[in-house]
């Protein structure tokens, strides 16, 4: 159940990327529905009275909002860049975990996060990033006289190199954060998932919770660039 729900998310989630337009916009405005329903579901079950739910609420529309915003108005090769980033974070994190994670960061919030599992989530992210950036660089020297080979690029901008490595650790520690925020929510609303939506996972909240800062971060970025 768990594998099927996980592939029909994908090919879904898939789809609407690629097809994007209408569809994509159709898509993320109803997972942002979704998603704050299940925010409200946590919040009324820790917050009582109406000055902290009105906040709460309004934190919400904020954050989510800003997150699907930010998916719909990027560049289309920066959104799957993001998706991309945070599954390797999400992968990497749970084998690195499984394999070497002693050390838990915070029992009292996520029992299961260990630093082994945080580093190999950094060191996921760093390659994808690095990777993209590889890429990206040589196919634009391939427009000029003389193409660059990965050497090439490395040698010639080593800086750069850094500060996508760099960039690579920091979008895997905001995924982290989100997953951790999400995860106080929870143990504060006294529930295992966020939702019911997605069989054998939970809800949509408890899948994409480290997309969510991703997203409003590679957003902001992206906007300032442009």
């Amino acid at each position: 159940m768990r594998l099927a729900s996980a592939t029909v998310m994908i090919l879904v989630t898939g789809a609407a990327l690629y097809i994007g337009g209408w569809v994509l916009t159709t898509f993320v405005a109803l997972a942002g529905i979704i998603l704050l329903a299940e925010w409200w579901g946590l919040v009324r079950r820790f917050a009582f009275s109406a000055t902290a739910r009105l906040a709460w609420a309004a934190g919400g529309v904020v954050y989510i909002g800003m997150a699907c915003v930010s998916l719909l108005f990027m560049p289309p090769g920066l959104r799957w860049l993001v998706i991309l980033v945070v599954i390797a974070v999400d992968s990497c994190a749970y084998f690195a975990g499984r394999r070497f994670g002693r050390r838990k960061i915070a029992p009292s919030i996520s029992p299961s996060k260990t630093w082994a599992g945080l580093y190999g989530g950094m060191a996921g992210a760093t390659l994808v990033v690095t990777g993209a950036w590889l890429l990206i660089a040589i196919a634009v020297s391939g427009l000029g006289a003389r193409p660059m080979s990965v050497v090439d690029v490395v040698a010639r901008y080593p800086l750069a190199l850094l500060a996508v490595m760099v960039s690579g650790c920091m979008l895997a520690v905001l995924a982290q954060a989100g997953d951790f925020f999400e995860s106080w929510m929870k143990r504060r609303a006294g529930v295992k998932d966020s939702g019911t939506l997605l069989p054998g996972h939970g809800g949509l909240l408890d899948r994409i919770d480290g997309l969510i800062p991703v997203a409003i971060a590679a957003g902001i970025l992206s906007s300032v660039a442009w």
